[in-house]
């Protein structure tokens, strides 16, 4: 269950390390008669952060699972590599904005990566073989000392950390977070946004975030997307902040992150 999750695997994994952009065209989910989004057009590069922001509602999350084709969809979904070229189906990483469990159950951290990393039953597997594996995987997260702490016992910063450590084994192409620190502390939360900066930078992963803080948007998105069934601004932070129909959705915040002069928004930035 939880590889389903968090990974779709490619079908011809030798194209995966090709992919440059993922190219969202004419994207549509319509249920009857209702549409929830419709017409969106994105272009994802690697080693890009985009974050999707919209009020509830807007079809963002909808989106994220049309992307990993858990729900219909009209339009294109292509990947290409820098030459402009078909690559196939690249391997999606994916962290929900929460993860559903017995918070009385004794399933351990090392437990559910060997669920999820081993083919065989987790009692048929032996933990000292994949236990490198793993500490390398939440290395990742800055999470090592978690390995042996029960889910259960984890702060919802921490649980979401071990979701995307699970989320980056193997490295994906293209990661999607869903609201990945929704209810999380302050501390939790710049922490999750500052493995996500390093992962793009070092790993050169295709990132699409879905988010409400536009502060930690403003400081970590290459690309802005405000989507409310359909694509209604988007472009750089500045841009996109600075838009009028930003500002008509989101009010006086949206307001404050338009700042023209160009030493406030640095110092912001910073």
């Amino acid at each position: 269950m939880f590889k389903n999750i968090l990974h779709h695997r490619a079908k011809d994994s030798l194209d995966c390390g090709k992919l440059c952009c993922t190219k969202i065209e004419n994207f549509g989910v319509h249920v009857g008669k209702l549409t929830i989004f419709d017409g969106v057009n994105l272009h994802i590069h690697c080693g890009q952060l985009t974050a999707l922001i919209g009020p509830n509602g807007a079809g963002k999350s909808t989106l994220l699972k049309a992307i990993l084709g858990e729900i219909p969809h009209t339009g294109n979904l292509h990947y290409v590599d820098a030459k402009g070229v078909h690559t196939g189906h690249p391997v999606i990483g994916y962290v929900p904005q929460y993860l559903r469990f017995d918070l009385s159950s004794p399933t351990s951290v090392m437990d559910i990566f060997m669920a999820c990393l081993s083919r065989r039953p987790v009692w048929f597997c032996s933990s000292k073989k994949i236990r490198p594996r793993v500490l390398e995987s939440l290395s990742r997260v800055k999470a090592e000392h978690l390995i042996d702490r029960r889910l259960g016992a984890l702060s919802g910063g921490e649980l979401q950390r071990i979701l995307l450590a699970l989320a980056l084994d193997p490295i994906p192409d293209l990661l999607l977070l869903d609201e990945p620190v929704s209810g999380v502390d302050q501390n939790g939360l710049e922490l999750f946004y500052e493995i996500v900066a390093e992962l793009r930078e070092k790993e050169d992963i295709a990132i699409i975030l879905i988010s409400h803080d536009l502060n930690l948007v403003a400081r970590h998105a290459d690309q802005v997307v405000l989507l409310d069934k359909k694509v209604i601004s988007s472009g750089t932070p500045e841009e996109v902040f600075a838009d009028e129909k930003t500002k008509k959705i989101f009010g006086m915040l949206a307001g404050d992150f338009s700042m023209k002069d160009s030493a406030r928004w640095g110092g912001f930035l910073g």
